[in-house]
């Protein structure tokens, strides 16, 4: 689908594409290679479009007339979306490498529905498309903070379980999936702001600076989380290990005050004939009281200390 700017926005059949008017087409990958000619792109961007890149980190190529770039967009179905942006000036297509739950194409409509056509121009819609692609920025960092806070709350209040480890694991993974997608955003942006090859007019590249600021916020915060993460990660091997020390602390002093029971065992199992409490009718209980006495004495001293 092809919609032109002038006066107002109007869906066009592509033979009507003309240069002097501002053009936003939304076209598939089967679609793509039956116009790349007539559009003057290259083979290898073309090419590109046929598959889906699985990195989120790819280039952006300028060409002398044309701008090029893949996109992989986190989608709620499971499965990412990928599309790719060429933009000339007075064109901006958009073609849908996989778009599985209709995403893409719902941003798109929504995009060339808000813009007055009257106003509009290349570098507002490619800035409106970005910001939509980053809308749910917000509530995916509000809720990753709102986990990280009540993991925090579970180590304050030990009762993390045998799972902290793995569910911890799976906030960072998701974190640095949106990273990786926030910095692809941010990489997009800060090229198209150089407007190497002039696709935009001078005065309307405050449009895409103005992405690029709002990209490079939300990058922080995604980074200030992921710090929180790591932080998280040590109070909780922190709190591992401070339970470790007082359990061992416990058998220590356990240990030092039993001790003395193994070296009267020792000493009264020697077996000398010439012990007078082998003859003594109370030498049994007396072992049995010096035993009591010297346990009960190295506890409480032991409490006076504060070992337990």
């Amino acid at each position: 689908m092809f919609y032109r700017a002038d006066n107002d926005l109007r869906e066009i059949a592509f033979e009507d594409i003309n240069d002097s008017f501002l053009t936003i087409g939304f076209v598939s990958g089967e679609e793509l290679e039956n116009i790349k000619e007539k559009l003057d792109f290259s083979d290898g961007s073309v090419d590109k479009c046929k598959r889906a890149n699985p990195l989120f980190r790819t280039e952006v190529e300028v060409y002398g007339n044309y701008t090029f770039t893949e996109l992989r967009v986190p989608a709620g179905s499971g499965e990412d979306d990928y599309i790719a942006l060429f933009l000339k000036k007075n064109l901006i297509l958009i073609v849908d490498i996989r778009d599985r739950d209709g995403s893409t194409v719902n941003i798109f409509r929504r995009v060339t529905d808000r813009l007055p056509a009257e106003k509009i121009n290349s570098a507002k819609v490619v800035s409106a498309f970005m910001e939509s692609l980053v809308s749910d920025s917000g509530a995916i960092i509000e809720t990753a903070r709102n986990e990280l806070v009540a993991m925090e709350e579970k180590i304050v209040s030990d009762s993390a379980d045998d799972n902290f480890n793995i569910e911890l694991l799976d906030i960072k993974k998701e974190l640095l999936r949106f990273n990786n997608y926030y910095e692809q955003l941010l990489d997009i942006a800060e090229t198209l702001s150089d407007n190497d090859n002039d696709i935009f007019r001078e005065e309307d590249v405050i449009y895409i600076s103005n992405l690029q600021s709002k990209i490079e916020r939300i990058v922080n915060d995604i980074d200030s989380l992921e710090n929180s993460a790591d932080h998280i990660g040590d109070a909780y091997s922190s709190s591992l290990d401070l339970k470790l020390n007082h359990s061992m602390k416990f058998f220590t002093v356990l240990t030092t005050i039993f001790f003395p029971l193994t070296i009267i065992v020792g000493w009264y199992g020697m077996n000398f004939n010439s012990m007078p409490e082998f003859a003594w009718k109370y030498g049994y209980i007396y072992v049995i009281s010096l035993s009591v006495l010297v346990v009960a004495a190295l506890m409480i001293y032991a409490k006076k200390k504060k070992w337990f």
